[in-house]
């Protein structure tokens, strides 16, 4: 599985620029003036992880095959959106197709890039879209309450659509349904509101280290452990440079990883992700399952006759793959078990499945 982000927030914030970055190409057209993105763009990222280097050395793969992440670049969202100013239509539902929304907001001051606003405040601008959004959400849960829709609607969805209803009537906080309702369930609601988010200030390339006064309002108003201290422009020079400019670069600047791996963890962290890896001669490669999946649930991304058909997973521990140099040893030294139907993945388990097909 693969999962996608989608980089919203107000025009000229920077989500092109951070989107060519992420995915390290000139896909996005990034330009002085509101509106540039209509269209959203997608692009599709390999998931760094040194892990599989190491396993594909000891299994002598011939091919490694990263599990990917989508970002996708979506157009600059407008107050009224929700009533179809700007792209505002087009944008809510592209939104609605994302597993997680990344906030984009503007923490720099620039008298070259044009501001929508007449200050830069970035308190005001997440306010901005996430009431739009919120705006959208009434609507749609209004609509699929009237009579004639409401029969069609199952128990679970039902009582999501209504608490929401209720919780944003009151200006509660919305978080508190996360707790209440499966993710899958809530997904499903294709509620924006409810989707998981992951904060990037945007800043010059001065604030990197420390922050500014803008991030440091922010954190205080808003969640410091989804926050990203990112500047776009800075990523978009890291990536045109080779890998030891690069490393010498980042050391000059002062910071020790990529916006992409930042985002990436963060990522991880807030859709309760793991990864897993199969490694033999032909390919070492990750899959990405949520936390807690069980094994024939984790055989069933390679390919649904594998969880159909499971039988066994022969597992080993990352560490113990490495420790022993591969299956055979791992194996030898009792390090390799049998596991069954019950068994929940562990990130970085190596595995190999046995099924009936």
């Amino acid at each position: 599985m693969s999962f996608k982000c989608g980089i919203v927030g107000l025009p000229n914030v920077g989500k092109s620029t951070l989107f060519n970055a992420l995915t390290n190409s000139s896909k996005a057209q990034a330009a002085n003036f509101p509106f540039c993105t209509i269209d959203p763009n997608i692009g599709i990222v390999p998931v760094p992880d040194e892990r599989l280097e190491n396993l594909a050395k000891i299994s002598n793969s011939k091919k490694i095959i990263n599990t990917t992440i989508s970002f996708v670049d979506i157009a600059g969202l407008v107050k009224g959106a929700s009533k179809g100013e700007g792209l505002g239509n087009k944008f809510l539902s592209h939104i609605r197709e994302v597993d997680a929304v990344i906030h984009m907001i503007r923490c720099f001051d620039s008298d070259d890039i044009q501001n929508v606003n007449p200050d830069v405040n970035p308190v005001r601008d997440l306010e901005i879209i996430e009431t739009e959004m919120m705006l959208a959400d009434l609507e749609s849960i209004q609509k699929r309450l009237e009579k004639n829709n409401k029969k069609n609607i199952e128990d679970e969805q039902l009582k999501i659509l209504e608490l929401t209803l209720n919780s944003i009537n009151k200006n509660e906080d919305l978080s508190n349904l996360k707790g209440l309702f499966d993710k899958k369930q809530l997904k499903q609601s294709g509620l924006l509101s409810l989707k998981p988010k992951i904060f990037i200030c945007n800043v010059d390339e001065k604030s990197i280290q420390n922050g500014n006064a803008y991030t440091r309002d922010f954190v205080n108003k808003f969640d410091q452990e989804n926050t990203l201290i990112i500047s776009a422009d800075i990523e978009n020079q890291i990536n045109e440079l080779d890998i030891n400019e690069r490393k010498n670069y980042m050391e000059m600047i002062g910071i020790k990883k990529t916006g992409l791996d930042l985002l990436i963890q963060k990522g991880y962290k807030i859709l309760e992700l793991d990864t897993y890896f199969t490694s033999g001669p032909e390919e070492t490669r990750a899959w990405t399952i949520q936390k807690n999946c069980t094994a024939p649930k984790a055989a069933g991304v390679i390919h649904t006759d594998f969880e159909k058909g499971f039988i066994r997973a022969e597992t080993v521990s990352y560490e113990d793959f490495i420790n022993n140099n591969g299956w055979v040893n791992s194996k030898t030294n009792g390090k390799m078990r049998l596991e069954g139907k019950d068994y929940i993945v562990k990130d970085g388990d190596v595995l190999n499945f046995r099924f009936n097909t």
